[in-house]
């Protein structure tokens, strides 16, 4: 059978006739299309030999870290090895899968790393790679990989696309001015690029520019409408906005509009509201019983154990709904996993444990057991993966209970930390902080 081209120029074992829902596929898995699944059955349906399609099935189901797709994404894994072999480039692809399901992440990418290698105009394998450095809370790599494929993009159909994963990893790794330039370059190439889109809405972020985040994001609601569950990760940081400028009904009216529109158990959409609550809460809002649907998904979630982010999130859920029961099975079922041997579960180990341990014990009132268990958590905080936008929740809590617990000097040491971080700005959040603890030295006086 003649090999058929995609749209990076990278030979496929596919027949002509099927090559353009292979490109959706992949301009999906760059746009976070909610199309992308469907142009992949139809691509299954027509090749299901097709190597490389199963192996990107069974990639995106890990992905999704849930324990019922691992027994999908072997099923794929098992699919791609009896069909036929095709190219060097798509059997690479399937020991990636491979690699992953024996628990190591980490060699996956280092193999996809390899074939963007051989082939650096490759946007599948770019994004792939992306996506699982991003889980693995490894931004240096993010930014290393992306720049070396850089200088051979300048006509590729997907430039944009490279632009906003760029923008990403530069934003992740502090510099904040070049984040913005490659995120917008990014748009104006692909205008449903709302990774890219994100990347600026993060800049903003980071740089204590509420305001300006939201003249950026507002009007350009096209970006991610489109997209899958996405779309809600977009419209919390837009939330994030309102919150940093006091706007707390904006914040519930988009929880309850757009960040929750789907009552989805999806660990990211769980992540969006349950760390959005808990702002609130940290600010003294009144979140009314928007705890409880998330408390229920999150106690049939735990059982997991596949991602330290997600464990983190559903104890946040659990804490908030007021599961204790769950909350302490989650635990335990988190002391265990250090047994299973694997790169996700050294991270649940730690700095995982620590960090849920010292969300419970801070749901309980016990502030300064829950500033031990944050603090030694704190230090390897990054390996749990997610953006620093996401973990800054686990911060908040981490100073909230050095504060109530009586640690002023540590609480603004940690400010000061996160002040350094985000480009020396005092964002609403800091203000508030720095002036409690003004407050509280006077009267300690």
């Amino acid at each position: 059978m003649p090999l058929s081209d995609d749209l990076s120029g990278m030979p496929t074992s596919l027949p002509a006739e099927v090559i353009g829902d292979w490109n959706a596929v992949i301009l999906g898995v760059l746009s976070h299309a909610a199309s992308t699944g469907p142009a992949l059955n139809r691509v299954l349906t027509a090749a299901p030999d097709f190597a490389l399609g199963q192996a990107i099935r069974g990639l995106s189901c890990l992905l999704l870290a849930r324990s019922e797709m691992v027994a999908v994404a072997r099923e794929a894994h098992g699919a791609a090895l009896a069909a036929a072999p095709g190219t060097r480039r798509e059997a690479a692809f399937v020991q990636a899968l491979g690699d992953w399901l024996d628990g190591h992440p980490s060699q996956a990418a280092a193999r996809m790393q390899g074939v963007l290698d051989r082939h650096p105009r490759d946007a599948l394998a770019m994004k792939l790679i992306h996506a699982i450095h991003f889980i693995m809370g490894r931004p240096v790599a993010m930014r290393k990989s992306v720049e070396a494929v850089l200088p051979v993009w300048d006509d590729h159909p997907a430039r944009g696309y490279l632009l906003g994963c760029h923008a990403f990893t530069l934003e992740e790794t502090g510099e904040y001015a070049a984040a913005e330039r490659s995120g917008r370059d990014g748009i104006d190439l692909c205008p449903d690029d709302a990774w890219g889109l994100h990347a600026v809405a993060h800049v903003h972020d980071m740089t204590g520019r509420a305001r300006d985040g939201l003249d950026w994001l507002v009007g350009r609601e096209p970006s991610w409408q489109h997209c899958n569950n996405f779309r809600f990760h977009v419209w919390w940081h837009r939330a994030l906005m309102h919150l940093d400028l006091g706007e707390h009904d904006a914040v519930l009216a988009l929880y309850d509009a757009d960040i929750r529109a789907d009552k989805t158990d999806d660990y990211r959409d769980i992540a969006n509201a349950a760390s959005l609550l808990s702002r609130l809460e940290l600010e003294g809002v009144q979140v009314g019983d928007r705890w409880e649907e998330l408390a229920v998904l999150a106690e049939h979630r735990a059982t997991d154990g596949c991602l330290a982010f997600a464990d983190l999130h559903y104890m946040l859920a659990l804490c908030g709904g007021s599961r204790d029961a769950a909350a302490a099975r989650l635990i335990q079922r988190m002391q265990a996993t250090h047994s299973v041997g694997n790169e996700a579960a050294a991270v649940i180990a730690h700095p995982g444990l620590h960090v849920a341990k010292g969300i419970l014990a801070f749901a309980n009132g016990e502030y300064s057991n829950a500033w031990a268990h944050l603090r030694a958590g704190r230090v390897d905080l990054q390996s749990v993966g997610g953006s620093h936008a996401q973990r800054d929740v686990f911060d908040r809590i981490t100073i909230e209970a050095a504060l109530r617990g009586g640690y002023v000097d540590a609480a603004e040491g940690l400010l000061r930390d996160r002040m350094h971080r985000r480009a020396g700005v005092a964002d609403g959040y800091a203000q508030a902080r720095l002036m409690q603890i003004g407050t509280l030295r006077h009267q300690a006086v």
